[in-house]
């Protein structure tokens, strides 16, 4: 069994070695393929051998074959799923059968001849998650291929992938072109909006494998296992440094040195080698095998583990590499931020350098998104495959506004982004002359305009912007990019030069919200089946009380005896609101015993994100001092559907009769008892749905500081009487949304 096995290693080097001689000589992309496929089907005994590569992400495209008709090369296309081809492509797995033609989803193709030919081996040719292209081999003989015969082709396979990554294969058509170098439009999500253009400036420049050959698998060996050892000694000396620290953290690093120490990882790797793959290949196949499971899995458990692989993978390329994070590459003058995920406290390291961000995974409510929100840098999140597309330095133009990013851009897409850009330049010079006045409408009601912050870096934008004031100022955030928890005179300075920046004009500061996707690192995260629904806010304050009394010292005495506006979120009930300012009053009963100086005037209000509050008793918009809607959660939960799912979040409109309705209601009940309320939110800083929040009678809205000009500028255009009859006749009509409606009157009046 031995010799058996042996001589399959032998013969899987040959075939590499051969392969390896192919690529050696001088010759075309396409020269280069049909050689290829001819020495597979040779080493193989197989009648025929066909390469296929993706010409567009949704489409394959036969590009060399040995037994197959000539004639077909370039013209035999199928999609994505469609026929055997098709799925090993799709699902990303071996598809092994003695009779295709019976055999469930094949195609039938006339052009190829293929119909002859009974056995059928498909494997897939991926790096890192990234689908290339299918590797096939057939015979007319009933046959299955052995399981040696399979590892065998996975090998080649992962060859002819990292061939394809170094440009081996370049030809002429849309399926061999050279890699990084055509225009690529991505579709994702909008984090934050805006548009930027800039270069590429990779947060993890990619390891490039530029040996996946062994010469001498021995040496290769030593190799991988003397960097097992280095990579087994890093981890266990971060685990070390981290005792009695983080509990996530540990349990990452547990994970990383149980990864590490894996038999089943090393045998794999090691197997790899034996069969002809360099060290570094051999990391490189078993990481792509991770990934592609990790896309697969439905289980969160299961796909943080895979991702602590990949992870684990990336440090040990670079050991063998040598290729570390320094590249010795410039970031450019105008860099644009491209990670599959980043940290808030990393991000922050670039602070305002970066023109944009766009990553491959994240979600629109991340600590990424949160920053990004901070420092208005354009956002772009769900961004699959840019990581392994993009290259330092390519030219890229990121629009925030509808979620796609332009990599290496041709001269129609620069011409018509550069447009863009320029037009909102223009409108913000036009938005500068108005920075001063009111947003009175031409019915004469006149609408606060406030702006939401997080970081000291915000407050310049209170007197470029126009803001009256800062709406919404995120505390969390001080919380979310340290290591431990942050320590009250530290918080109080913060909040003092907050104060100071303001320069008199109202800050609200809104208390510890975490929880859901805003996760504290050194905090035990709780395994909830749905956060968003979970422990978070207040909750979590009212029930860590330390913390929020800790909080609510350091803004009392930041205010240093000026006045201070606090809220807290994601209250849910009166009784929450109740426990809450009973705290305060306890804090500031403490603080004047100490000799502390107290606020001037405190104002003490909650933010309704939920809809239960709409509907507290009489007693609780008597007693709070004033609320803000959060629009965001507030419209997730109304509709019942996730803001992070894509599937669907767009299903539900902001201006749909229903949800406007609902902000009437408490926009009434405000009004009966007096109390201040504003909105505050994405939407706020939308000028058709600022409009409509406005005519249903909120006369206060909190945005982004880039969304005051063009939400003023409207503002000061139209007729709120107007927007409203235009809504109670939508409303009439039952309408779902009256988007359409107010739509059409706008345009009619301008």
């Amino acid at each position: 069994m031995v010799q058996a096995t042996e001589t399959k290693e032998t013969e899987s080097r040959k075939l590499l070695q051969r392969l390896r001689d192919a690529m050696a000589e001088d010759s075309a992309g396409q020269a280069r393929l049909d050689k290829i496929t001819h020495l597979i089907a040779d080493s193989t005994g197989s009648e025929v051998c066909s390469i296929y590569l993706f010409r567009d992400t949704e489409t394959l495209e036969l590009c060399a074959t040995e037994g197959l008709n000539a004639e077909a090369v370039h013209q035999t296309r199928m999609k994505l799923g469609e026929g055997l081809v098709g799925r090993v492509a799709r699902f990303g797995r071996v598809v092994n059968t003695t009779d295709a033609p019976s055999a469930k989803g094949f195609r039938y193709m006339p052009e190829t001849g293929e119909e002859i030919y009974s056995s059928f081996l498909g494997v897939p040719v991926q790096r890192l998650g990234e689908k290339l292209g299918v590797l096939v081999v057939q015979s007319k003989e009933a046959r299955a291929y052995s399981a040696d015969e399979v590892y065998a082709l996975e090998v080649v396979a992962m060859v002819l992938a990292e061939m394809a990554e170094l440009g081996a294969f370049v030809g002429e058509g849309a399926a061999l072109a050279a890699p990084h170098q055509n225009p690529s439009l991505l579709r994702g999500t909008t984090g934050q909006e805006g548009a930027a253009e800039g270069h590429v400036w990779l947060h993890e420049p990619r390891v490039v494998v530029t040996n996946p050959i062994a010469e001498d698998p021995h040496a290769e060996l030593v190799r991988l296992r003397e960097a097992v050892d280095e990579l087994r000694v890093s981890v266990d000396q971060m685990l070390d440094g981290a005792v009695g620290g983080d509990s996530e953290q540990m349990q990452v690093l547990e994970a990383y040195r149980m990864f590490a120490n894996s038999k089943g990882w090393m045998r794999r790797m090691e197997e790899d080698i034996s069969r002809g793959l360099s060290a570094e290949a051999a990391v490189e196949k078993e990481q792509s095998q991770a990934r592609a499971r990790m896309n697969m899995a439905n289980d969160a458990y299961l796909r943080e583990r895979l991702h602590d692989l990949d992870d684990l993978s990336n440090r040990l390329l670079r050991i063998l590499t040598g290729q570390g994070q320094n590249t010795g590459a410039e970031m450019p003058a105008d860099p644009i931020l491209i990670a599959r995920n980043i940290g808030p406290a990393e991000l922050l390291d670039y602070g305002r350098s970066l023109k944009g961000i766009v990553l491959e995974e994240g979600s629109v409510g991340s600590h990424a998104a949160i920053v990004a929100r901070a420092l208005a840098i354009p956002l772009v999140v769900h961004a699959s495959r840019i990581t392994t597309d993009a290259l330092n330095g390519n030219h890229i133009m990121v629009d925030g506004d509808q979620g796609i990013v332009h990599l290496r851009p041709d001269d129609t897409v620069v011409t018509a982004f550069r447009d863009k850009i320029a037009m909102q330049a223009k409108a913000q010079e036009r938005y500068a002359s108005i920075r001063d006045k009111t947003a009175t409408t031409k019915c004469g009601k006149t609408i606060a305009m406030h702006m939401n912050a997080g970081l000291m870096a915000d407050l310049p934008s209170l007197d470029s912007s126009g803001a009256e004031g800062v709406g919404l100022f995120r505390t969390e955030l001080q919380f979310l990019v340290r290591n431990q928890m942050p320590k009250r005179s530290e918080l109080s300075a913060l909040y003092n030069r907050v104060l100071d920046a303001a320069s008199g004009k109202r800050v609200v500061f809104r208390t510890l919200d975490i929880g859901s996707d805003k996760v504290l690192p050194y905090m035990k995260p709780n395994d909830e089946p749905n956060p968003a629904l979970g422990w978070r806010a207040i909750r979590v304050g009212l029930d860590r009380r330390g913390v929020m009394r800790m909080q609510l010292q350091a803004l009392i005495r930041a205010a240093a005896g000026r006045p201070l506006s606090i809220m807290f979120p994601f209250v849910a009930q009166y009784e929450e609101y109740s426990q809450a300012r009973a705290e305060m009053d306890k804090v500031l009963a403490r603080e004047a015993k100490l000799g502390h100086t107290l606020p001037e005037v405190i104002e003490v209000g909650a933010m309704l994100e939920t809809p239960s509050l709409a509907f507290a008793p009489d007693k609780f918009y008597e007693e709070v001092d004033f609320l803000s809607i959060g629009g965001n959660d507030l419209k997730q939960f109304f509709f019942a559907a996730d803001r992070e799912n894509e599937r669907v979040r767009k299903r539900y409109d902001t201006l749909n009769v229903s949800f406007l309705t609902f902000l009437e209601g408490i926009v009434k009940r405000c009004e009966a008892s007096n109390t201040s309320l504003s909105f505050c939110g994405e939407d706020a800083g939308r000028p058709i749905e600022a409009i409509c929040l406005a005519a249903m009678g909120l006369r206060s809205l909190s945005m982004r500081p880039a969304s005051i000009g063009p939400v003023k500028n409207i503002l000061r255009s139209v007729d709120l009487d107007g927007v409203r009859r235009i809504i109670e006749e939508a409303r009439l009509r039952g309408d779902q949304s009256v988007r359409p409606a107010v739509m059409t009157y706008l345009q009619s009046q301008h």
